[in-house]
C-alpha cells in the first residue's frame, strides 16, 4: 500500500513548514505554491490530506461569489478526492469567518497561528491509531 499523500499548499511566506513532521509520519508531501497549481494536480495525484491557509474574502477579493481563497479548490477536491481530509491554518482574526466555510465544506480540522506541531500531528495520525490512543 502506498504511503498517504498530503498536499501542502503554501501560497504565503508566513505559513509554517511541516515537511519534517510529514516525513516522520510517513506521508508523501506534494508542495504547491498556489491553489491553481493544486487544482491542476488533483486529476493526477489524489491527496489523502490537504493543509492550506484560510483567508476570508473581505471586500469580494474572490470574484464576489466565494467565501475565501479555498472555495474553488475545495469544490474541485469534492469532485476528484472526496475522501481527502482538509486541515486549514489561519490567523486568529480569521477564525470568526471560518464557520461560513464549514457550512459548505466539511473540514478535518483547523489550527490557529502559532501552530504547535503536536496539534498538527494529532490531526494527521491515522484514525485507527488515534482511536487506540484515546481508549
Amino acid at each position: 500500500m502506498p504511503p498517504p499523500v498530503i498536499y501542502s499548499i503554501i501560497d504565503t511566506p508566513g505559513q509554517p513548514d511541516f515537511s519534517k513532521l510529514y516525513q516522520r509520519l510517513g506521508l508523501t508531501e506534494i508542495k504547491h505554491s498556489s491553489m491553481r497549481k493544486a487544482i491542476g494536480d488533483l486529476k493526477r495525484r489524489k491527496p489523502d490530506f490537504v493543509v492550506a491557509e484560510f483567508r476570508f474574502g473581505y471586500g469580494n477579493n474572490y470574484a464576489g461569489v466565494n467565501i475565501s481563497n479555498l472555495d474553488v479548490f475545495l469544490y474541485s477536491l469534492q469532485k476528484y478526492a472526496p475522501h481527502a481530509r482538509v486541515i486549514v491554518t489561519l490567523d486568529k482574526n480569521e477564525r470568526r469567518h471560518l464557520d461560513k466555510l464549514t457550512k459548505i465544506f466539511p473540514l478535518h480540522g483547523s489550527l490557529t497561528y502559532p501552530i504547535v506541531p503536536a496539534e498538527m500531528e494529532a490531526l494527521l495520525r491515522p484514525r485507527e491509531a488515534a482511536a487506540a490512543s484515546d481508549a
